[in-house]
């Protein structure tokens, strides 16, 4: 069957949902994984249907590996979205995509999009690692080796690295301002991504680094944002289920749930897509908004995939099935996160918790608790550990997110150097030969996740480890019913 490209999606008759002849790139993306086909170039092709504007095509490139520039350069940059779950609609071919890059292998093009005249907005999506920001400080981490690389003058291949280099190519060509959004679920991550830049530029020499971010600071914004859309991994089945209702081979298909959400920050150094015709709100405070979702969906659903995989569950729905697990979900959310927050004006908090959980129930997505747990070093922190203190400082007992983080600690003692993540290294030396709660809580909160005020007291660590036994203990009944108390 053939492959999903222009001359076939034509042949076929069907046409691209956009004049791609029309189609100018003015956005740079990186990280064009599942989530951005599913979300930002969702929103950013609804934007120009709306309007009739096609100068927002986007050059999309490939962060760690050549494989999704595999996926998508062979066909045009199409890919479908397909929706599963209640309120699904039909399969959509997406065309918004004008180019894309494999960020590997040609990082020097990837400055060079960064810094043209008609790029007036850089949007990212490379989870909470690709910033190589120290966990707990949030500062770059200017010891990491790629990092180093890009300080040094390498072809940048850290995102951060591209950023830098290529705002300062712009500058240097006096290309105009630009606007540089995150998209990642990280708290502030817009303020968070150009502290980041900042770093960047006074880890170079003198005067190079001082013109940079004296530049970056006067003709370049960060805007922060609130993303929000589950988007399992693509498995064969899926591909063979698309290729069967398109009748074309997209290697690049995603799925997705119907529900999608997207607040911005608008705060922006040159012109932009009109998002907000797409459905996206624009607002002057995006922290609310932020915060509910990571301490309430991210924290809910890192606790579900943590205690999953020590209850023998593959996938975030059969979590969400099983009684002590959804039990847990709907403690931690309801009675910790939700009252340790600013809620947006407008959100009804326990209607929002209850329809996070529901989401998590869809079974038509498979979004599994391996995938979910990957990288929990990087997550720990924004997603649980606000609602800690949020809860100590009152005086509480932060039980439900204590339970999560011992969870992720058993994750990390059971799959010792296998663990997906990029401080695996560090946390398998961490470990002690015993993997009792006495042995590894005291060791893993001394992996530089952990605040010193969190690891020195005594009811945090207490809980954590009281968490951690009855988890080793495999008893699941014992669980429950600690759960129920």
């Amino acid at each position: 069957m053939s492959r999903l490209t222009l001359d076939s999606l034509v042949r076929s008759g069907r046409s691209p949902s956009l004049d791609r002849g029309a189609l100018r790139t003015g956005v740079v993306h990186l990280g064009a994984g599942a989530f951005f086909r599913a979300h930002t170039a969702v929103y950013t092709e609804d934007a120009m249907l709306a309007t009739g504007d096609t100068s927002w095509g986007i050059s999309a490139v490939t962060g760690r590996s050549a494989r999704v520039w595999e996926q998508m350069a062979p066909q045009d940059g199409l890919f479908t979205v397909t929706e599963r779950g209640p309120g699904s609609g039909a399969s959509r071919v997406v065309s918004a995509v004008t180019e894309t890059l494999a960020g590997p292998r040609d990082p020097l093009a990837v400055v060079e999009r960064v810094a043209a005249p008609g790029t007036r907005v850089v949007t990212l999506t490379v989870t909470e690692k690709g910033y190589r920001a120290d966990p707990l400080t949030g500062r770059l981490d200017v010891r990491d080796p790629a990092v180093r690389a890009d300080l040094e003058g390498a072809p940048p291949l850290t995102a951060v690295g591209r950023i830098a280099r290529g705002l300062q190519l712009r500058m240097l060509r006096d290309a105009g301002p630009v606007s540089v959004v995150s998209c990642d679920n990280l708290s502030g991550n817009g303020d968070r991504l150009g502290s980041l830049v900042a770093d960047f530029a006074d880890a170079l020499p003198g005067a190079e680094g001082e013109r940079l971010r004296a530049w970056t600071a006067e003709s370049v914004s960060f805007p922060d944002t609130m993303v929000d859309r589950m988007v399992p991994a693509t498995t064969a089945e899926d591909l063979d289920l698309v290729e069967g209702a398109l009748g074309l081979r997209d290697e690049a298909a995603v799925i997705a749930e119907p529900f999608r959400q997207w607040v911005v920050e608008d705060r922006f150094a040159a012109a932009r897509p009109p998002w907000e015709r797409a459905g996206a709100l624009l607002t002057g405070d995006v922290r609310p908004w932020e915060e509910a979702k990571l301490r309430v969906l991210n924290a809910g659903h890192s606790l579900l995939a943590y205690l999953g995989l020590a209850l023998g569950h593959r996938t975030i729905a059969a979590c969400a099935a099983d009684p002590v697990a959804a039990e847990a979900a709907h403690r931690l959310v309801h009675e910790e996160a939700l009252p340790s927050l600013r809620l947006p004006d407008g959100l009804d908090g326990p209607a929002y918790a209850e329809s996070v959980l529901a989401r998590f129930a869809n079974p038509a997505l498979g979004h599994t608790t391996a995938k979910v747990a990957a990288d929990g070093s990087q997550k720990i922190g924004p997603r649980l550990l606000p609602t800690v203190r949020a809860v100590l400082d009152r005086g509480g007992e932060p039980r439900w997110s204590a339970l999560a983080v011992a969870a992720w600690m058993h994750h990390v003692a059971a799959a010792g150097p296998r663990v997906e993540d990029p401080l695996a290294a560090t946390l398998a030396g961490l470990l002690p030969d015993r993997r009792r709660a006495a042995d590894v809580v005291p060791r893993l909160m001394e992996a530089g996740i952990f605040p010193g005020e969190l690891v020195s007291d005594g009811l945090f660590t207490g809980l954590v480890a009281h968490w951690y036994g009855v988890i080793d203990s495999a008893d699941t009944l014992a669980l429950g019913k600690e759960i129920a108390l």
